[in-house]
């Protein structure tokens, strides 16, 4: 039991740490100006779930958000990341999925982001597919956090996108869908400068992301579309997982396909929904592997961030 404790011991250390930074209250910017395109009135209000006094989900998204955690300055590598909490497109898990992960990237000296994206779908929806809003928000999301590069003091070629489940389907949509917006401009919704910034991510983390394989067929859905200039990814799968790790193992040959660069982590077991949490599977170990990508693509420039990546 000893020995076991004592292998899990960094683990258990990044959760407190985790746990610590979401005590720390970050900056909140409105991801659109006014109602977001195709938004007439709030589905219902805003609900929150808590436990402990942790904000663990979100539904009824109508305000899209990102709030903005920064590491210490002597860690800062100048990246960024913005995170996509999964949830069904129903819900955001925001404790398991969204405020660790900005710790943990913190940790590693990225600014983590974490996108309050729309849920659930609205009932003109299609119930079998990705709700557009969600596309909508993740791209006006990418372009505003690259036009405060300069602000903000990040490298605006060094801006990611990171999901799981749902929200993985999310990062991948962004990542193969930047050379056409999702929305236009209409009568209700003028497009502003923002809306000119470049919202290609310029890299992809995907963990066990959910509606990329064609059910039945070994293809990517059609909302899917992977070609040559889309960013370099890591994805990462339990075997074991009810959402299939097809997703990944179809995402990952459509990449090498078309020549771009990946990592690709299938784990024996480890179920769904394992996010940060420690554990004695490997799985438990995709943060380091991911740090690990990240300073071999040289997205972790600095000697500091990239020593505690090591780790």
């Amino acid at each position: 039991m000893k020995r076991v404790a004592f292998a899990l011991s960094p683990l258990m250390l990044l959760v407190a740490v985790s746990l610590a930074r979401t005590e720390d209250k970050p900056e909140v910017l409105k991801v659109w100006p006014g109602n977001p395109p195709g938004e007439i009135k709030p589905i219902a209000e805003e609900k929150a779930t808590k436990s402990k006094g942790v904000v663990t989900g979100i539904t009824n998204v109508s305000k899209p958000t990102l709030s903005v955690f920064r590491p210490d300055k002597d860690k800062d590598t100048g990246a960024c990341v913005i995170v996509c909490p999964g949830g069904g497109y129903n819900m955001l898990a925001w404790d398991h999925e969204g405020e660790q992960v900005a710790a943990w990237l913190n940790s590693i000296g990225v600014t983590g982001i974490i996108l309050k994206y729309r849920v659930p779908r609205r009932p003109d929806q299609p119930k079998d597919k990705p709700p557009i809003g969600a596309l909508q928000d993740a791209q006006r999301a990418l372009s505003l956090v690259r036009s405060k590069a300069k602000e903000w003091k990040i490298d605006p070629h060094r801006i990611g996108i990171l999901g799981f489940s749902a929200g993985g389907h999310l990062a991948a949509w962004a990542s193969t869908r930047f050379d056409q917006r999702a929305y236009k401009a209409t009568d209700t919704w003028p497009l502003d400068d923002i809306d000119k910034v470049d919202c290609r991510p310029d890299f992809a983390v995907l963990i066990y992301p959910g509606y990329l394989a064609e059910r039945d067929k070994e293809v990517l859905n059609p909302d899917i579309r992977v070609r040559k200039d889309c960013p370099p990814m890591f994805l990462v799968h339990a075997n074991n997982d009810p959402v299939t790790p097809e997703n990944s193992v179809r995402m990952y040959l459509a990449l090498k396909r078309a020549g771009v660069p990946a990592e690709m982590h299938i784990y024996a077991s480890g179920g769904h929904g394992f996010g940060m949490r420690p554990s004695d599977k490997p799985c438990s170990t995709w943060p380091k592997r991911c740090a690990e990508w990240l300073q071999s693509q040289g997205l972790l420039k600095s000697d500091k961030a990239a020593s505690a990546a090591s780790r």
